[in-house]
């Protein structure tokens, strides 16, 4: 998926993976990392972690108080657009 491509980390096919299976769960509805954690099949700690690294790039956000539901921003959408102009 284009949005787990991060510009301020390392990009290792790993964390690629992760970030777009949790992306394209997002697409879907705005979740909790449990439910993400649960949905992908990835360990609680994991989604955290890539939650807060796109987070981190303005590609996702929080919602609400805890337990926080994440939302895509539409960030890295423009982002790629700019890119591409």
């Amino acid at each position: 998926h284009p949005k787990a491509f991060l510009s301020m980390k390392r990009n290792i096919r790993p964390g690629l993976t992760a970030r777009t299976r949790i992306i394209l769960l997002l697409e879907k509805e705005v979740s909790s990392a449990k439910t993400i954690a649960k949905k992908a099949k990835l360990s609680y700690a994991v989604v955290l972690h890539h939650l807060h690294l796109l987070e981190t790039e303005n590609i996702l956000a929080r919602k609400n108080k805890r337990p926080y539901l994440w939302e895509l921003t539409g960030a890295g959408q423009q982002r790629l657009i700019n890119v591409h102009s």
